[in-house]
């Protein structure tokens, strides 16, 4: 039985006897299971340069490793910038928590706090999936948002490599992703994100370009009516000739296809033709 994920961002808060420990920074370690990729530079910058004026203000949350290390549970963001910032401890809350427990909080503190890219967001909810077992209205209650919203997030992930990267870094909306999921096939897809991207589109625009592709498709892929007379023809040569018949009529030209499947069937075709 997998368990679901537990009480959300309370999870983050310390518990009644819960001290805060001062720990050389070189010990903590990044958790392997963040769902968080990517950190803005600039922004790590400026936090690094508040915690050199002001320090930690909020402890990070961090498991022990059992070699005398701690993995980060909650507060990746905290710590690399502590790191720029040259501090040699920072502040911990120490929870010991299994791996399942400590994947659940970090990736409630990220959903909830809306710290990850579209794309971070689709991959925790799928692991939420995978690794927990829950279904999509489920992960809409824990991380509060609507099952449409899950639902639009996991979409994302069929999008091909390439776009998601344009997501990730910040080209795309999850917006213009929606757009583009409905072109089907993933070269399209791609081109229609770099044309988004090249023309700098906004989501509207993105709608309406997208469904210019699929309309132009369905066109192509719809077979254009067949005059009445022709087809008229046509039956009443199979008829006729007692085998299929394609008759493709342009203006004034055009010609005349008749099937068969043996050197009989050819030899019948031919006697009845000289008639």
């Amino acid at each position: 039985m997998k368990k679901a994920l537990g009480r959300g961002l309370d999870a983050l808060i310390p518990q009644e006897g819960e001290e805060i420990h001062h720990v050389e920074i070189e010990k903590v370690f990044p958790n392997p299971n963040q769902p968080r990729k990517r950190f803005d530079d600039d922004a790590l910058a400026q936090l690094a340069a508040s915690i050199a004026a002001q320090g930690v203000i909020q402890p990070v949350l961090v498991c022990r490793n059992g070699d005398g290390t701690f993995m980060l549970i909650a507060g990746e963001r905290r710590w690399r910038a502590s790191n720029m910032a040259g501090l040699k401890k920072i502040p911990c809350i120490i929870r010991d928590n299994n791996k399942e427990d400590s994947l659940e909080i970090s990736l409630i503190e990220n959903i909830q706090r809306e710290n990850l890219n579209p794309i971070e967001t689709a991959a925790a909810f799928q692991r939420l999936v995978d690794e927990f077992g829950l279904k999509q209205e489920e992960i809409a209650v824990k991380v509060g948002k609507d099952r449409a919203t899950v639902a639009n997030f996991l979409r994302l992930l069929n999008l091909p490599p390439q776009v998601r990267a344009f997501i990730a870094e910040g080209k795309l909306t999850a917006g213009h992703a929606r757009a583009i999921l409905s072109v089907s096939e993933s070269e399209a897809q791609i081109d229609a994100a770099a044309h988004v991207i090249n023309n700098a589109l906004n989501v509207r625009e993105t709608e309406n370009y997208c469904k210019k592709l699929t309309d132009a498709k369905q066109e192509r892929q719809t077979p254009p009516l067949k005059d009445p007379y022709i087809a008229s023809v046509e039956n009443e040569l199979i008829k006729t000739l007692g085998t299929k018949v394609h008759i493709s009529h342009d203006g004034g030209k055009g010609r005349i296809v008749l099937e068969y499947y043996s050197l009989d069937e050819l030899n019948r075709l031919i006697d009845i033709l000289r008639i």
